[in-house]
Order: structure tokens, then C-alpha cells, then sequence
């Protein structure tokens, strides 16, 4: 797993519980530093409650719904006294027209502790499904490529699912059309079984972030700066830009380099100094 090193003096300082974040609530930054949001993981224990499961109408850009069936478990690393995080979450529905049963999974990773995406949107055109997923947390921002808009696409083809670039997305799909947020409230839909496309667009239409709302086509502006960039060496370890930039020059930051092992084609140092 890749880890972010801390910097000895500030290893008294950041040790605290984080509480109240947001869905893409980064790690805590101190002094400069990224501090990934596993970086206190101390219990890896799994829910008491193994899972959550419902239903949601889709409502498609053409007027089509169908009914998608949502289930997620719980576990992965957390704090202690936390609830465990997003393990894992599948969707399963029948393609329109075809009768086709399908299946999308967001499979929890070793290198997260958590599942790699929560879900944004699904959509159909010509008979082909895309997944609209967005990356869950800040080692999962990172780990596929700081996407700006924040979307990770899926396309069914091939009798597989394949992430395809964002520009390759149809134009035609616009909404954020599955519940984004549920996290908190996976046991009370559970309980209701089912939410129908207008109650989607209402919890969806409650959270402040404009990407929740609608698939935006441009990015953002700022976007990403909740989430420091960390750069791997690729022996299994990770610093944040925060290290290369510590002695405010080229010749410290290729100390850094060389103390952590970076060859020339992996150090960042390019990226911050001329």
C-alpha cells in the first residue's frame, strides 16, 4: 500500500479525529502537508450491519425509467468509534429492449481500505449503457488520475465494463439521475424499499456541490485543490507535493528525490521548479 510519510515533528499534531466531512472529503492538511484521509487507520473491522439494499427508479434523457437495484456493504480501515467505510457497491439492472441482466461493481481496494467509487449516474444510448462514478476520497482521486470534472466513465462493451475517456461520454446525458449521497441514509431506503426518479432528484438537489447535480462538461475551477497531489516512486511509497517543495528549490527537492528513492522519471521536481 502506499503510504505518505510525516515528517516527525508534526507527528503530534495531527493525530485527531476528523469529523463531519463532506462525500469528498480530502485528508487533513497540516502545515503544508497531506495527511491522506487513511493515513489513522487503526480498526479494519467489519459493520455490525453487513449491508444495505433498495431500489431506484432511473430516469433516462429520452423519458425511459427503469429500476435499478442498489446494494453496498461495510468495512475497510476506520477509526476507532467510526462507522466502517464504503466496502464495497454494485447496481444490477435489465438493459431496455434487450431484457439483458447487467451488473456494475466498485470493488473495495487494498490500497484504499475503502471501495475505489460511489455513483453518479447510469445512462443508455443505442442499446449501450454508461456508468457515471465518481472517485471515492482523496487516495482514490489520486489513484485515477485527478479527473476534472470529477467523473470516472464506464462503458459496457464487449461484454465487459471499460472505462473510456470523459469526452467520449454522450452529450445527450446530462442528469446525475442515482442517489449520490446515501451513505448516511442507506438504512432508512432500505427501509422505504424504493425511491422513485423524483426523490432521487431531491436528495441529489439538496447537496451544495454543482458536480452532484447535473454532469458538468467543463472543469472546475480550483477543482482537485481539496486533494493533495501525492506522487508514487513506485517501490510502494507516496509523498504529497508538500515534500518537493519543502526547501523551495531544485536542488532540495532532488534531495528529497534521491532520499526516497525516486528515479529521474518519477521525480516531480519539474513540475515545481524551472
Amino acid at each position: 500500500m502506499h503510504q505518505q510519510l510525516i515528517p516527525d515533528h508534526l507527528k503530534n499534531t495531527i493525530f485527531q479525529t476528523i469529523g463531519g466531512c463532506l462525500l469528498f472529503a480530502c485528508g487533513l492538511l497540516v502545515g503544508g502537508y497531506s495527511i491522506a484521509e487513511s493515513s489513522g487507520r487503526i480498526d479494519s473491522g467489519t459493520s455490525s450491519r453487513f449491508g444495505d439494499s433498495w431500489q431506484e427508479e432511473v430516469l433516462f434523457h429520452d423519458g425511459r425509467t427503469i429500476i435499478v437495484d442498489r446494494s453496498q456493504s461495510y468495512g475497510g480501515g476506520h477509526e476507532i468509534g467510526q462507522r466502517p467505510p464504503l466496502r464495497d457497491m454494485t447496481i444490477s439492472f435489465t438493459l431496455p429492449g434487450q431484457g439483458k441482466r447487467l451488473s456494475w461493481l466498485s470493488e473495495y481496494s487494498d490500497d484504499l481500505g475503502r471501495s475505489n467509487f460511489t455513483l453518479a449516474a447510469l445512462h443508455v444510448l443505442n442499446d449501450t449503457p454508461y456508468v457515471v462514478a465518481l472517485p471515492n476520497l482523496c487516495l482514490s482521486y489520486n489513484k485515477w488520475g485527478r479527473p476534472n470534472p470529477p467523473y470516472v466513465i464506464f462503458k459496457y462493451q464487449g461484454n465487459a465494463w471499460a472505462r473510456i475517456p470523459f469526452p467520449e461520454l454522450p452529450v445527450e446525458f446530462k442528469s446525475i439521475n442515482l442517489v449520490v449521497e446515501n451513505f448516511n441514509n442507506a438504512a432508512e431506503f432500505s427501509r422505504l424499499g424504493r425511491l422513485s426518479a423524483e426523490k432521487v432528484k431531491q436528495l441529489n438537489g439538496q447537496l451544495t456541490q454543482p458536480e452532484y447535480r447535473e454532469i458538468l462538461r467543463e472543469p472546475i475551477a480550483g477543482g482537485g485543490e481539496w486533494c493533495e497531489q501525492t506522487f508514487p516512486n513506485g517501490k510502494g511509497r507516496a509523498l504529497g507535493a508538500g515534500w518537493f517543495k519543502l526547501n523551495e528549490d531544485m536542488a532540495g527537492c532532488m534531495k528529497v528525490c534521491q532520499q526516497y528513492e525516486y528515479d529521474a522519471a518519477l521525480c516531480p521536481c519539474n513540475k515545481f521548479f524551472n
